[in-house]
């Protein structure tokens, strides 16, 4: 749905590698959406005091309540109340905004190849493609379902371009099996390439698998019982977990589902979403101990949400330090409503007006 700009070859990464300062584990400024309740610290009053000094605090206090209200009601104290208040309408009306992730977009190096690999080895579906000529590339939807329910793979190949830098930033894609040894059988049959076999989770006991797809892509496979999401999971590294995920919940309006943290091997994970893991696909984000920065290659692009007014949701990401990329506004030629931001890793995301994406698939 959301198109991705045509690369030369020789071009670097579309995705700028953001760089942000380290020097504390809220790196990043999210003034507007950290307000601290505001304690007064009064001084200890002895248990003794004469009725003219309290008369004077009483008389005091009252001269301090009127000066403050005075104060309040100049123009420029009123109108910082009031962009406190549109700053709180924003951000809980983020809370309640209809979104969910519609799909994950990435380049690789020889569409055919990767259709038959999904389809054959994965189970997925292709669900539709499409081919834009005049700007040399083409798209492909695949994935366990319809795009209006279910989140999808968006696959981008430009014309004569046929390899793709990955970088260290971009983790993995999760898949949510229900027999691992079966799935990793098939996989290598055809021809697939497993880089963990089936296996219990260091620390944990569900079972998992790591493949990767002809271009290099990792996945990882769980294994789970029935789900209407097999699709489950995207995961990203980031420099600054509590920045990140303070970001994701404030200007994403996501919930943060659970934390691990593993020390033995040096890193945390957070799982962020619109709902529970078993039912909807999540973001994972990694940090690993003492790593701020990643080069994020040029082959990953983005994630597209679902959202019911772009034009509120850049304000809100605005207001938590996120940096827009494309302001609100339709697109040329579709009148798909659309804006695009980068969080504080420079990860990209899109937001998509809900209603017309849904014109869009009709």
């Amino acid at each position: 749905m959301v198109r991705i700009i045509p690369m030369a070859s020789s071009i670097r990464p579309s995705l700028s590698s953001f760089r942000f300062s380290a020097t504390s584990r809220l790196g990043l400024s999210l003034s507007p959406c950290h307000v601290p309740s505001r304690r007064l610290a009064f001084s200890h009053l002895g248990s003794v005091v004469s009725q003219s000094q309290s008369f004077g605090m009483r008389a005091s206090r009252v001269l301090r309540r009127e000066s403050s209200v005075t104060a309040a009601s100049t123009p420029g104290n009123m109108a910082q109340a009031s962009t406190t208040a549109t700053q709180e309408n924003i951000l809980d009306w983020v809370k309640q905004d209809k979104r969910r992730l519609l799909h994950v977009v990435y380049r690789v190096g020889d569409m055919d190849r990767t259709i038959k690999f999904y389809t054959e080895c994965l189970g997925m579906k292709l669900l539709r493609k499409r081919d834009i000529p005049e700007e040399k590339y083409t798209n492909a939807f695949l994935g366990y379902g319809p795009e209006d329910s279910h989140f999808v793979i968006e696959l981008t190949y430009n014309y004569g371009v046929d390899k793709y830098d990955i970088g260290t930033g971009f983790g993995h894609f999760g898949i949510a099996v229900d027999d691992i040894a079966k799935t990793v059988e098939l996989i290598k049959a055809k021809g697939g390439k497993v880089t963990r076999e089936p296996g219990p989770v260091k620390g944990g006991s569900t079972v998992i698998a790591f493949i990767e797809d002809p271009d290099g892509y990792k996945f990882e496979l769980l294994e789970r019982g029935p789900t209407p999401e097999p699709l489950c999971q995207v995961m990203l590294r980031v420099g600054d977990l509590d920045r990140s995920i303070s970001f994701y919940e404030k200007a994403f309006g996501m919930e943060l589902l659970r934390t691990r943290d593993n020390p033995e091997y040096k890193y945390t994970v957070a799982m962020m979403g619109y709902g529970p893991e078993d039912k909807n696909a999540v973001l994972e984000l990694t940090y690993n101990y003492g790593v701020t920065e990643y080069d994020k290659g040029n082959a990953y692009a983005q994630i597209a949400i679902g959202t019911d007014d772009v034009y509120k949701t850049a304000e809100a990401i605005k207001l938590c330090g996120g940096k827009i990329t494309r302001e609100p506004g339709p697109l040329p030629g579709i009148s798909t409503k659309i804006t695009a931001c980068l969080d504080p890793d420079g990860w990209k995301t899109v937001f998509v007006d809900n209603i017309d994406f849904l014109k869009e698939l009709e």
